[in-house]
């Protein structure tokens, strides 16, 4: 374009000149060997112009014809590294769909027509190839051959990485991704890998210094760095709770500001508080926490925040806790464990049955029978309930990788994956076998079950059915027996007046799921607590 430019404005120029001459006539006389020539000025301009322009040419040609040799060596250069650089690009969308034999072929056509030292692609098409082959080891070699240029060091760090993870040699690819992450930060997989590395051998201030890394060279996103900041603290404030209390302190304070409704972030905090005799502050973290999501270590440590307190003291505070937050399981959980501490078995009751309606799972049923033993001691009624407790959904649990896990830990012991824990239940039952009568809460109406007649009378027995109609049975007693339904109350109030009255059996049928009580073992019984796992 500039050139173009350029060429029209000479053009412009020298129209603007004739014209000019054009308009002034006159003629130049030029005296040379005693003769004399005139010609006029318009003729003379010209003449000066074509010879010069013939000067330029004749120029152009004597160049031209001078640096042939190099052109004409140019040219079948440049043909030669565009056929190489053709057979490089065939290569890698050969390498790339898995085609070894082309891509090693093409990598042979690629060498000979292009230098390496020239292109230090041609390593990793040549790297690929291997890889495609099943020669991890000369792929291996060709990676490591890139180390020493510094244009492909990041790439054979990769590939070297890579061949790592696929050995399962841990060590070895967090070496070589720090490696790479001392070069380039910003590159995500190095940086990644360097995290886990410094989580796996406990440098929380490493690692700290690494995700701020990430968030300035905008690897991951601001909410992402904040979350990562708090768990790395929380483990921090953990890892230093006895032998730094107050570093300890900073962290966990830090933790919880970065994220109020983290539960490990505030249990730590608050348990460093209570340790310094600062309960006012802690059970504010602890309340505050409590609001946006309860957990059961929240209210653990909340109740326990001073240790000399009473059983009713602690009732108390439970009692505070449920009123923050109404009408969730974990609230009345939390008022049933205090209560039977205190021995207030109504209360107890009552809150265990609660969380029940709210969110059946087995921890209630578990809390329901420790309450039945401590104040009853029935061990038919415990062992029913024991048994809604096997068949109920489990209770949340700290879940990282297939890993159950009672403590919060700030990495997967599985994978070493940073911030893998889920408060969720664990997935483990393929299904929950919950019996819809056997699992109804005891406020629930009773069922009456039918009861067999005697079969001296050697009649059918009556079956009531739902809308409270007889129904002669065509068989014998045993299979009436088989075939017996259980009716409600609405149902027994609906028989008729003038109805055939059915007589007891001798003996009752046992509840599939109450054995019963051995009298060896009702005399050493003893309150004790119950769980599953």
């Amino acid at each position: 374009m500039i050139r173009l430019l350029a060429f029209l404005i000479v053009v412009f120029a020298l129209g603007l000149g004739f014209a000019w001459l054009a308009d002034r006539p006159g003629d130049m006389v030029v005296t040379f060997n005693g003769y004399q020539y005139q010609v006029s000025l318009m003729v003379a301009a010209v003449a000066v112009v074509a010879v010069v322009a013939a000067l330029m040419i004749l120029w152009w040609l004597l160049k031209s014809l001078w640096n042939s040799p190099y052109t004409i060596s140019r040219y079948f250069r440049v043909r030669r590294r565009d056929r190489g650089y053709q057979a490089l690009s065939a290569g890698m969308i050969a390498a790339g769909a898995g085609d070894g034999a082309l891509a090693r072929k093409k990598t042979k056509e690629a060498t000979k027509l292009i230098r390496s030292d020239q292109e230090p692609l041609i390593h990793l098409l040549e790297a690929q190839a291997s890889l495609l082959e099943g020669d991890h080891e000369g792929a291996r070699q060709k990676f490591e051959s890139m180390l020493d240029d510094p244009e492909m060091r990041l790439l054979g760090l990769r590939g070297l990485y890579l061949e790592a993870e696929r050995l399962g040699d841990r060590n070895a690819a967090r070496h070589y991704a720090g490696r790479a992450a001392a070069v380039a930060p910003q590159l995500a997989w190095a940086a990644e890998s360097t995290l886990e590395e410094l989580t796996a051998r406990g440098d929380w201030d490493g690692a700290l210094k690494l995700v701020d890394a990430q968030k300035s060279t905008r690897q991951i996103e601001r909410d992402a760095a904040t979350r990562r900041r708090s768990v790395l603290l929380t483990a921090k404030a953990q890892a230093l709770a006895d032998s730094d209390p107050a570093a300890a302190r900073t962290a966990a304070i830090e933790a919880n500001r970065l994220r109020p409704d983290f539960a490990p972030a505030a249990v730590a905090a608050a348990a460093a508080l209570f340790k310094q005799n600062d309960v006012r502050k802690g059970s504010k973290i602890l309340e505050a926490a409590w609001k946006a999501e309860p957990h059961p270590e929240i209210a653990e440590l909340y109740t326990h925040a001073r240790p000399g307190d009473a059983v009713l003291d602690r009732l108390n505070r439970a009692k505070k806790l449920q009123e923050m937050k109404k009408n969730h399981a974990e609230s009345s959980m939390t008022v049933a464990r205090a209560a039977l501490d205190a021995h207030d078995f109504a209360t107890a009751r009552r809150e265990a049955e609660a969380a029940i309606r709210m969110d059946r799972r087995e921890g209630a049923y578990l809390l329901l029978a420790d309450i039945e033993e401590a104040e009853t001691g029935d061990q038919g009624k415990v062992r029913q309930l024991l048994s809604r407790a096997v068949r109920a959904p489990r209770d949340p649990a700290w879940v990282a990788d297939g890993v159950v896990s009672e403590r919060w830990a700030p990495v997967s012991p599985i994978t070493g994956r940073l911030d893998a824990f889920e408060w969720r239940a664990p997935m483990e039952r393929l299904g929950q076998l919950i019996d819809s009568h056997d699992d109804a809460p005891a406020s629930a109406a009773p069922v009456i079950e039918a009861l067999a007649k005697p079969t001296s009378e050697k009649k059918p027995a009556e079956v009531i059915d739902d809308a409270g109609q007889g129904e002669a049975a065509g068989k014998d007693a045993e299979s009436h027996e088989n075939h017996v339904r259980p009716i409600t109350a609405a149902t027994f109030a609906a028989v008729p007046t003038d109805a055939e009255a059915v007589e007891p059996a001798e003996e009752l049928a046992r509840l599939p799921d109450d054995p019963g009580v051995d009298p060896d073992e009702e005399a050493e019984k003893s309150p004790r607590r119950f769980r599953l796992f």
